[in-house]
């Protein structure tokens, strides 16, 4: 063919840096515009009307050039290009280089298209790809713009010897814009558009490359390998215009012809994520990847959501495959499993050039292999590589897509977030939700799916109650599979995106749900993240809904998974009516396979998803949404039982088909057994040295992990432990020389740098702080006595009056609280009187007080209808407003439940154990039949809590229940160790609780807060809450009952440095004394010796452990020089407890007074409190152990009889109170 010139003005480069991720971003629309055209061909050109000028400098002549062919081996010239240009780089001529190599467009293979275009809207976003890459010049605003799109070009056919994979595509585009003083260039690189990285140019392989050359007048003198770099690199920049994929440059300046600037911004900004451009960060204590992992899009569905076309002259250009003819939507953000085979490096630093031009080369391309991926497969995956780069594949006995593989048989789970703003029926106000817990469990070897999702209020819950597959894709990603055919976790894995739209018939209401699956975490958990828009017709409340067996077929693209259906619903009502419906159902799942595998790993185009035994619950006392199903993959089920799910193998087996109707039962993989009951395998304790110097192992249901101590990272092959010299935070590590807590606070300012601040009340440099007397005059009320304290002070009204201190009266009549005199103080201020008082005037907001006098939880305003969450001071907590016809949740706890189903405990096998807390679970270690010797072998985790910072335990002997207080909710909550969910006891009016004790007698439960300051009792469901002590406390902590004699006295230890001590009363709260205040330091952990009829006690101040006979005072010590002891607990002659320090149980001989053994637990971090579960109950009675001493409510034990007392904010007139008697 021969060469068309267009007659144009442009500037050259200087030099290029950075690397170029690829993304699917903002692309100007290509074919059939104004001065448009497109060619194909052997190494075609194409000719094009005379453009518009563009400015220009370091051409063949300064200035002006007056010739630009667009080529089609990815790149333009300045002038007409010569042959050598392929084998002779630097070339002759001047060239601005896309992504230039031997290129094929011949038999409609590829197509090259370019236009000029000087619409509004593609000048318009021009113009912002500019100024976000030089945000400290002004504004431009080009008046045309060239673009130039090089569409699914092919390597030329000699190079399909090996080089790369039949099939592979290039697609890119450049744009060079022109104001009236300026030119400039932008390339953009979609993130699937770049598929191979070399060409064969005269039986040489020779890299792609992009570029800028000047031509004649400056040669390229070292066009050379040394100008291209490797995968690997120190110096990783994303961008030059603040967005992935989009490279800016200024190519020349009017009337002074400069260097080639690029764009200033190497940063992306926190919002690039929102854009679906999500990187996800390394953990800190992992070798960080040398790429990030990008949100990309599949090729085959690609949304070119850039320049839009001009509507009358333009074709929208939709990146397709060849043959394809429809657009087809994006969907947005799945994340990448796989790299792409085409990655771009950045240069390492700046090229010295001429003051015109300089030969930079800006990237190449490699693919990663096995040896450089680190450990991006499954640890059950083995890694294999391909032309253009690795696959992982799971290995025999596991399935997935090689990223994420999980064992045949065993049952799998996944936990997330739900949140949305949904309107129902009629309603004009939408009801808004964040963060709700959502669980599911699922059978493998049968198929069955539980899915639970927590806190939705009943205004919602029965109108979800038809959506059974909000969480039912769990049951597609498990189903049991029928001969010949997969499950969705087979095909995709764990890492998908979810796109749901859902139309109510008749009512034409509409509602999307959005999922984003994240992969398995570190509890081999699936986690996702749920959103729900838009709006549902009404399903009233007492209703039940009915859903039919239904079938779905699936229809599989690349690397999209499509679904469309109709499905009815019966809904009945409480008065007995039945209503029948429908909705349309449709929805589209995205996800990324290995681009390299040669054997594509779905090999047909539809499947058939049958669900059956559909129900669905909701429960309105507990605001928790229940579906369940059964789920099967193929066509009709074949008669085996493997695949109808009747085989009665155990839940963590695989079930292998026979001839006929034959089968067996094999445990999945970490698990032994005869298949019909399986024993999870401890490899830690089969295998001690399985992970290796340096790291510990942490044994989990199937399977095991390796975690490196503190101070040691994974080295590069994943799974040595190396040193890692990183700063020390003194303040976290408690290194520091700032004075104490109560005083001051450290401040860590990074690196191993950090302040110390004397807090409010103090004076001094940090380091020794002062108390303030802050008793001045005014401070308290006049008839109120000021007493100052550490750090504060104290007002007390004088004897015959009553109030707070800062406000006092006379008389019997009880002083009004801060809500209240809020509330009166508001009406007394308005000047509207009604018959009945003051009334607030309109716009005005008047607080609401409870019955104590205390301020609502919730608050609203009754002119512009929003509601609003507050303190106990009454002041707005920020993010809890909600508009008109929308109540927040306030004091609401979301607990960390899953469906009933699947229990979080692991049931207590038969014998007496110690139970222990470790952040976000509690861990037992069985006892021997002599209850001296511990069991380490055979201790494990029975309840995992993730994300939750447990504290304090207690056991309930009775009922075989654990309960713990956390502190992240915070929340008070139980389990019963055989088996179930974790209950939540109390969730409201908590800050810091950190002790809990249960009268297992009386049926109670008390506890402290260290916040609140407050020694609280309650029934041990929760109800019947009542405030034992709130004076006279400061940081109370440990509180046990002693339940072996009677559980009529309770003790409770306050750590307050300034004055430490131990206090004990009746159970009813009278008798209250200081039992020790001499000799203590920081009394952490209190426990009675049944023995000897002694309270003993852990002190991480005097580093000794003491007992002390209540009803004489003789005290002694046990041991001496232990290290920072947290809880303690006896069993036996023996004191077992807690050391942070030593992040270890400790056992002490309580009669010699030695330690005698110790067991760390395989993750080294704090441990909390511990307590002893007893095989029965110690024999022990009181008052009220027979019919709740005849109390109407709260019975509490005296050594002369017992106390019935009402609960705080009774309201139930039958409540009865009586004080002991016997």
């Amino acid at each position: 063919m021969g060469t068309p010139k267009i007659e144009i003005s442009l500037k050259c480069s200087t030099r290029l840096k950075g690397r170029m991720p690829h993304l699917i971003i903002d692309w100007l629309p290509s074919p059939q515009g104004k001065t448009s055209g497109s060619c194909y061909g052997e190494d075609s050109v194409t000719p094009a009307e005379t453009l518009p000028p563009y400015i220009c400098s370091g051409t063949a002549h300064e200035g002006i050039t007056s010739v630009f062919t667009i080529n089609t081996n990815g790149f333009v010239a300045m002038e007409e290009p010569t042959a050598e240009y392929q084998n002779n780089m630097p070339a002759s001529f001047g060239m601005i280089a896309a992504a230039m190599g031997n290129l094929d467009t011949s038999n409609g293979v590829g197509k090259v298209y370019f236009r000029q275009d000087a619409s509004p809207t593609t000048l318009r976003q021009v113009a912002d790809h500019i100024n976000r890459a030089f945000p400290e010049d002004d504004e431009v605003e080009p008046i045309h713009a060239l673009v130039v799109t090089w569409e699914n070009v092919e390597p030329h056919e000699s190079s399909r010897r090996g080089d790369v994979l039949d099939g592979k595509r290039n697609t890119f585009q450049l744009v060079v814009a022109s104001t009236e003083t300026a030119s400039y260039a932008v390339l953009l690189y979609p993130r699937d558009g770049l598929q191979f990285h070399s060409t064969l140019v005269g039986g040489t392989s020779k890299p792609i490359v992009a570029g800028f050359n000047q031509g004649h007048m400056m040669p390229w003198s070292s066009w050379s390998q040394d100008s291209f770099y490797n995968l690997i690199s120190t110096n990783e920049v994303q961008t030059n215009s603040g967005k992935r994929g989009v490279w800016v440059y200024e190519i020349g300046t009017s009337p002074y012809f400069s260097a080639i600037a690029p764009g200033e911004v190497t940063d992306l900004p926190p919002e690039a994520p929102q854009e679906g451009h999500a990187v996800e960060e390394a953990e800190e204590v992992e070798t960080v990847s040398e790429f990030p992992v990008y949100k990309v899009y599949p090729q085959e569905v690609p949304q070119l959501s850039g320049f839009p076309e001009e509507p009358e002259e333009t074709q929208p250009a939709v990146y397709q495959e060849p043959g394809r003819t429809e657009k087809i939507a994006a969907h947005p953000d799945p994340v990448e499993p796989y790299p792409a085979p085409n990655r771009i490096q950045p240069l390492l630093g700046p090229f010295p050039c001429p003051p015109c031009i300089s030969p930079i080369s800006v990237f190449s391309y490699n693919y990663e292999t096995c040896a450089t991926t680190r450990h991006k497969c499954s640890s059950f995956a083995d890694c294999r590589d391909y032309t253009g780069g690795y696959c992982c594949h799971c290995r025999p006995g596991f399935y997935g897509n090689g990223k994420d593989c999980v064992a045949e048989g065993k049952p799998q789970r996944m936990n997330g977030k739900v949140s949305g703003k949904v309107f129902v029926g009629d309603s004009p106000a939408p009801l808004e939700f964040s963060n709700n817990d959502l669980h599911s469990y699922v059978v493998a070897n049968d198929g069955r799916a539980y899915i639970a999702i927590s806190t939705i209020p009943p205004s919602l819950g029965p109108s979800l109650l038809p959506l059974s597959s909000l969480g039912g894709v769990i049951g597609w990603a498990f189903a049991l599979e029928q001969p010949g055919y997969e499950n969705g976790f087979s095909i995709v894995g764990g890492e998908f995106t979810r796109q749901a739209e859902v139309t109510f018939l008749p009512g034409d209401e509409k509602l999307t749900i959005k999922q984003e699956f994240r992969g398995i975490d570190e509890h081999d958990h699936l986690v996702v993240n749920t959103e729900l828009q838009g709006r549902l017709p009404e399903v009233p409340q007492g209703s039940t809904v009915q859903i039919e067996p239904y079938t779905e077929v699936y229809q599989y693209g690349n690397n999209v998974i499509t679904t469309s259906s109709l499905r009815d619903y019966t809904v009945t009502l409480d008065n007995g009516v039945t209503q029948t419906k429908s909705f349309h159902w449709k929805q589209t799942i995205v996800y990324q396979s290995c681009p390299h595998d040669e054997i594509p790993k779905v090999d047909y185009q539809a499947q058939q998803l049958s669900v059956d035994q559909v129900f669905v619950m909701y429960d309105a006392t507990n605001q928790l949404i229940r579906y369940a199903m059964s789920n099967k993959i193929g066509g009709e089920p074949e008669q085996n039982p493997c695949f109808t799910g009747r085989h009665g193998c155990d839940t963590n087996a695989a079930c292998r088909p026979g001839q006929g109707n034959q089968f067996t039962c094999e445990c999945a993989t970490g698990f032994t057994g005869d298949g019909r009951t399986c024993y999870d395998i401890d490899e830690c304790r089969e295998m001690p040295q399985i992970c290796g110097p340096h790291a510990i192992c942490n044994n989990q249901p199937g399977t095991f992990r390796c975690e490196c101590v503190d101070s040691f990272q994974f080295g590069s092959d994943g799974q040595t432990c190396i040193k890692v010299d990183r700063p020390i935070d003194h303040c976290q590590a408690g290194t520091h020389n700032c004075d104490i807590i109560q005083r001051a606070r450290c401040i860590y300012t990074g690196g191993s740098s950090f302040i110390c601040s004397c807090l409010p009340g103090f004076e001094g440099d940090g380091r020794i702080c002062q108390d303030i007397d802050e008793c001045q005059p005014g401070r308290c009320h006049q008839d109120a006595v000021c007493s100052n304290t550490p750090g504060s002070f104290s007002c007390q009204c004088r004897p015959g009056f009553h109030g707070d201190g800062f406000h006092c009266s006379s008389g019997s009549e009880r002083e009004k609280t801060q809500c209240e005199r809020h509330r009166d103080g508001a009406l007394v201020g308005s000047s509207a009187f009604g018959p009945r008082g003051p009334r607030p005037l309109p716009g005005q907001f008047i607080p609401t007080c409870d019955a104590l006098g205390n301020y609502e939880p919730t608050q609203c305003h009754s002119s512009t209808g929003h509601c609003w969450c507050v303190d106990r001071n009454g002041q707005e907590i920020p993010g809890t407003r909600a508009g008109p016809g929308t109540q927040p949740m306030c004091n609401v706890v979301l607990p960390p439940v899953g469906p009933t189903t699947r229990p979080d405990v692991s049931p207590l096998p038969p014998g007496s154990h110690l139970l222990f807390a470790q952040s976000g679970k509690i861990e037992h270690i069985p006892l021997d039949t002599t209850g001296l010797t511990l069991k380490k072998s055979e201790a494990k985790a029975v309840l995992h809590i993730p994300d939750k910072v447990v504290i304090a335990v207690a056991y309930d002997c009775v009922e075989k229940m654990v309960y713990w207080t956390e502190i992240t909710g915070p929340s008070i909550s139980k389990a019963s160790l055989q088996g179930g969910d974790p209950i939540p006891v109390i969730q409201s009016d908590l800050e810091s609780p950190e002790g809990i004790a249960v009268d297992h007698l009386g049926r109670t439960m008390f506890w402290t807060d260290s916040m609140r300051d407050v020694i609280e009792v309650a029934s041990l469901d929760g109800s019947q809450r009542r405030v034992l002590f709130n004076t006279d406390l400061v940081n109370p902590r440990a509180i046990i009952t002693d339940s072996v004699n009677g559980c009529v006295y309770l003790y409770w230890a306050d750590w307050n440095r300034d004055a430490p001590k131990i206090e004990t009363s009746y159970m009813d709260g009278t008798n209250r004394r200081v039992l020790v205040k001499d000799d203590l330091g920081l009394p952490n952990g209190l426990t009675y010796d049944p023995q000897t009829s002694q309270l003993c006690w852990a002190d991480a101040g005097t580093h000794k452990v003491e007992c002390i006979t209540p009803s004489t005072g003789n005290r002694r010590k046990v041991l001496d020089g232990i290290q920072y002891p947290f809880d303690i607990t006896f069993y036996g002659r023996n004191l077992y407890y807690t050391d942070w320090r030593r992040d270890a149980v400790i056992v002490v001989d309580s009669q010699v007074g030695k330690e005698t053994d110790e067991f760390r637990p395989q993750k080294q971090s704090r441990l909390y409190g511990i307590t002893a579960a007893y095989t029965q109950c110690p024999y022990a009675q009181n008052y009220c152990s027979v019919n709740n001493g005849g109390c109407t409510h709260l019975c509490l034990a005296t050594p002369a009889g017992r106390s019935c007392l009402c609960p705080d904010n009774a309201v139930d007139v039958r409540c009865v109170q009586r004080e002991s008697q016997s």
